[in-house]
């Protein structure tokens, strides 16, 4: 494990490899699962000023769990996710060519809102677990990422590097660096 500023960083991180393959998997992390994703208790507000915005992007589904239920819940121990329709699929997905995806991103990605989507969806298969002074990133292990992990495999990511975007939207550029740093000590040892 390697200690970056006050992250706990799991190993598996830098030794395994992984690389998303929607064509795979089908957006399986945005309909299975059970509970909603993990929202950070500063994204509900982001969530409820451009759910006006994204929400033409949503099921019909969706959109009415979320006009019935609010734009947030909470799991069995009483934390923040996203709302799922029926128990199931996140009421933000919406499909394209059966792939499941998420209706936030496709808004931020045309240019439309500045939340990308709540940062556990984009730092996925990594969750983070709040220590008394630390957070803990682990890898989340998954059947349906099998082919992500192939992939990656053949592509030769270290899951950090795959998820180099949604680590530094997170934590920083300058956090980034230090991980890359400590990383290539680590192998050079």
């Amino acid at each position: 494990m390697l200690i970056v500023g006050n992250v706990l960083v799991s190993d598996e991180l830098i030794k395994n490899c992984f690389c998303c393959d929607l064509s795979q998997c089908g957006g399986m992390c945005c309909i299975e699962g059970d509970a909603g994703a993990p929202v950070a208790p500063e994204e509900i507000a982001e969530l409820e000023d451009n759910y006006p915005i994204f929400k033409k992007y949503m099921t019909a589904e969706g959109a009415r769990s979320v006009d019935e239920n609010g734009t947030f819940d909470y799991d069995m121990t009483g934390e923040f996710v996203t709302p799922l329709i029926n128990g199931e699929a996140c009421a933000y997905v919406y499909y394209e060519d059966n792939i499941a995806k998420c209706a936030i991103e496709k808004a931020f990605l045309n240019g439309e809102i500045d939340f990308r989507k709540p940062i556990s969806c984009h730092l996925y298969p990594i969750r983070i677990k709040q220590l008394p002074d630390y957070e803990a990133l682990n890898y989340h292990r998954w059947f349906v990422c099998e082919e992500a992990c192939e992939k990656g495999e053949q592509l030769q990511l270290p899951v950090y590097q795959f998820l180099k975007e949604p680590l530094i939207r997170k934590y920083g550029e300058e956090w980034y660096k230090k991980l890359e740093e400590e990383v290539k000590n680590l192998k050079e040892k």
